[in-house]
């Protein structure tokens, strides 16, 4: 499958190295609102302006849009998908049903597939929510992220006037965790289980209780955690804050038998080095599947709870059944 990517940031350059490791796919060129000259790929692949991509409707069979949830993917996703088979990481859940929506709309009149929140969480952690409380319909989820930074959280900071970098790491409340997995099913706003820590290099003259104030207010984002705000130099960001970790865990607890006498907990958790790299190896997994889809005649928007397992790997079904089975 002929594969390209919209946007060039840490995601994009995930997706590049993603799709060298894919035995199934070869990447057509990196499209990008900057400057070609500007952008340095690791693999020499093209690297064309934007504004070239029509020229390309007829060379790729998914076009991976990496670009940031909070202005970026609304207006980007349903514009792409009038030219081309898309995909994104989507990932402000709140409104996931309203972006499905504009999505749909012009997959299916243009004839084309799209698949939108494709990543950790949305994705992996949403088919393992799914799992979970099909097996146990007796029971309650929880899901826990970090301690790990957050690029849609520092995306939607660094969107704010007067910030020039920014990072924000999500951090589980220990106590709520251990509640979880002990089995003791607690009740837990939103507040009680995570914190969020800021750490935002300002630019200079900037007005940093105006700053501090839009973080902590914003909404989908900030406005219903417990946040701290750092302000700290370009120099200590680099040197403190280089990498971009995360993780967490779907937990579910419930309970089978006749009187619900049997406790069950069922617990999937990530441990990731690099979020970007990993979203971008769920998202050329989930290009293949759409990719197959496509083929057989199906368009119109999807998202992880429409794909078949078997339409994520490059192994065929007899290899599936032998060894993974």
């Amino acid at each position: 499958m002929k594969i390209a990517i919209y946007g060039y940031g840490n995601l994009g350059k995930g997706v590049e190295c993603a799709v060298e490791h894919a035995p199934d796919a070869e990447l057509v060129g990196v499209f990008t609102r900057r400057a070609p000259e500007t952008v340095k790929t690791h693999s020499d692949v093209p690297v064309y302006n934007s504004s070239k991509l029509s020229e390309f409707k007829d060379k790729i069979d998914v076009l991976i849009i990496c670009g940031g949830s909070a202005t970026d993917l609304p207006e980007m996703t349903p514009a792409l998908a009038a030219d081309f088979n898309v995909l994104d990481s989507f990932d402000t859940h709140a409104t996931i049903p309203e972006h499905f929506d504009a999505v749909d709309r012009v997959a299916k009149e243009s004839g084309h597939i799209a698949l939108i929140s494709a990543g950790w969480d949305p994705g992996m952690f949403s088919l393992n929510r799914l799992y979970a409380s099909a097996v146990l319909p007796q029971g309650k989820d929880y899901t826990f992220w970090g301690r790990g930074v957050s690029q849609g959280h520092s995306d939607a900071i660094r969107r704010i006037d007067g910030v020039l970098d920014a990072r924000q790491y999500t951090v589980p409340v220990p106590a709520a965790l251990e509640a979880v997995r002990a089995g003791e099913n607690p009740t837990l706003s939103v507040r009680q289980k995570h914190t969020r820590e800021c750490y935002v290099v300002a630019e200079d003259g900037a007005d940093l209780a105006r700053i501090e104030q839009e973080i902590k207010t914003m909404p989908n984002y900030f406005a219903d955690y417990d946040t701290t705000v750092n302000f700290i130099s370009m120099e200590e960001l680099r040197r403190d804050h280089a990498g971009i970790p995360h993780g967490g865990s779907v937990i579910r607890t419930g309970t089978t038998g006749w009187n619900n006498e049997n406790k069950h907990v069922i617990e999937y958790s990530l441990k990731l080095d690099s979020n970007p790299e990993f979203t971008s190896s769920v998202l050329v997994a989930f290009a293949r599947a759409i990719y197959k889809m496509h083929k057989r005649g199906i368009n119109g928007c999807h998202t992880v709870f429409d794909v078949a397992p078997a339409d994520l790997s490059p192994l065929s079904a007899e290899e599936l059944r032998a060894h993974m089975l």
